[in-house]
């Protein structure tokens, strides 16, 4: 089995957040890597890895870093992959690394979820991987008609709590 998607984090101290993108590419049966990369501490490894990850098999790159958030960007610089970066909370409430992903420069695109959105990362690598595997589109309509039945069974357990004033 070869992964399809990779997952680079900053450092492992990222991978509370990341385990959410790993959790959902594991249950839709995609396989996937996990490595800490650092755009700053291990440049070289990334170079090595964003410029081999086409020829590894790779399909997607999911890339998570905090705070300068370089990581998604330098990746994204030397593959022609489609990269989604993941903004981390680590300082500044997270504002730092959302912008730092966000705002690359024209030719170099870094698709961006929402600070701490691993799980929106893994749902997006897979809905890339979707365009050309049938089998995997079913199974994400199936994901997704699961989140329909959660809000429906939400709404039914709130209609059971009663207040003095509560209308419904």
């Amino acid at each position: 089995m070869k992964a399809q998607v990779s997952i680079i984090m900053g450092s492992t101290s990222d991978l509370p957040v990341m385990e959410k993108a790993a959790q959902v590419l594991n249950e839709l049966q995609i396989p996937f890597e996990i490595n800490a990369l650092s755009a700053h501490r291990t440049p070289e490894a990334v170079e090595k890895f964003a410029k081999n990850a086409q020829e590894n098999g790779i399909d997607v790159i999911i890339a998570a870093a905090g705070m300068a958030a370089h990581l998604p960007g330098v990746i994204a610089s030397m593959t022609p992959l489609p990269v989604i970066g993941v903004p981390i909370k680590a300082s500044l409430d997270g504002l730092d690394s959302l912008l730092a992903i966000v705002q690359m420069p024209p030719g170099i695109p870094v698709a961006t979820v929402g600070i701490n959105g691993a799980l929106n990362a893994g749902i997006l690598a897979a809905q890339i991987i979707a365009t050309r595997d049938k089998s995997l589109g079913q199974k994400l309509i199936e994901y997704k008609e699961s989140l329909k039945k959660k809000i429906v069974q939400a709404n039914e357990e709130l209609r059971t709590i009663s207040y003095e004033y509560k209308t419904n």
